[in-house]
């Protein structure tokens, strides 16, 4: 086994190709086994603190799942019944509780928060979902891209909506595994790859019209139009989005062998059709069970390093 520093997974650009495509190979091995019924306990007596600072399903499940299913614990923490929702520094609860896990996944509001956290940890960091990026969603949207259609390099990736942190993500993603994503959301809603550290511009680019955008898309993806946090801006944002609804004649103009995907939840009739949420296209439960996959190969090289005897 090669021994590592530890590392923290805050942004896709916290790993380098080879990394990704080692966490893919074991995240195959690792969902090989889950579905055989074979035991695999690489972190027996290991503990993983979740921290939350905002709902969640699917990152609270595969995580905590993901845990147990590895051998380790998982502890789930609301910022709401612990000392943090009543005003204790984060870098005070970062020096705490990383004496006391092994791993930490945090959800929370601004990205600054988590760094921080990670900036006074003593264990390894995981962003589970900030305001700015979503690197388990987008590693597992590239995982399940991978199973259905191979190498993800030279495609094109269509994102229809907000320029949110799943669309910030994407955009890295995109730089490292040597892809293009054809970016489309409302006036006012624009991308800034520069705040992200997206400088190469010749890995993404941007249309007014969303159904240019998906010409000859191999993958097209969106999310809901309202992110936790701008709930507020709901009326609004139906009204500025309602010709970005990905739906069947938008997805006839991509390839015709072309993936959807969603990381769920999904509004039905708002950023996509039912027709193409539970049509032939669609990925998402896959998707969204990669996630389980993904995110246990992830902490186990967090934890253990790259191994050479499995």
């Amino acid at each position: 086994m090669e021994r590592m520093q530890f590392k923290h997974f805050l942004q896709f650009y916290d790993f380098d190709r080879e990394e990704y495509e080692y966490i893919f190979e074991r995240a195959r091995w690792i969902k090989q086994e889950f579905k055989q019924y074979r035991q695999y306990w690489p972190l027996a007596d290991r503990t993983l603190a979740m921290i939350f600072d905002k709902n969640s399903t699917r990152t609270r499940l595969s995580f905590e799942a993901g845990m147990h299913q590895l051998g380790g614990a998982a502890i789930y923490l609301s910022t709401r019944d612990t000392q943090l929702g009543r005003g204790e520094p984060v870098e005070d609860a970062a020096r705490v509780i990383s004496r006391m896990v092994d791993i930490i996944m945090i959800r929370t509001h601004e990205h600054d928060i988590i760094k921080r956290f990670a900036e006074n940890s003593r264990v390894p960091v995981i962003n589970g979902l900030t305001d700015e990026y979503h690197p388990c969603q987008i590693m597992s949207d590239i995982f399940t891209f991978t199973e259905y259609r191979g190498d993800i390099s030279g495609k094109i990736v269509a994102w229809i909506g907000d320029a949110n942190n799943m669309c910030n993500t994407w955009l890295q993603a995109a730089e490292i595994f040597d892809f293009k994503v054809h970016v489309s959301t409302p006036p006012g809603y624009d991308i800034c790859p520069e705040q992200i550290g997206v400088m190469d511009a010749t890995h993404y680019e941007v249309f007014a019209n969303p159904r240019k955008a998906v010409i000859n898309a191999d993958l097209v993806t969106t999310d809901v139009w309202t992110s936790m946090g701008f709930e507020e801006e709901t009326e609004q944002r139906k009204n500025d989005f309602a010709e970005f609804c990905v739906n069947t004649e938008m997805m006839a103009l991509a390839k015709k062998d072309a993936l959807f995907m969603h990381c769920l939840p999904a509004h039905r009739g708002e950023e996509v059709s039912a027709e193409v949420l539970e049509g032939p296209q669609s990925v998402v439960w896959d998707e969204a069970e990669n996630r389980l996959h993904t995110q246990k190969a992830l902490m186990e090289y967090l934890l253990l390093g790259k191994l050479t005897d499995k």
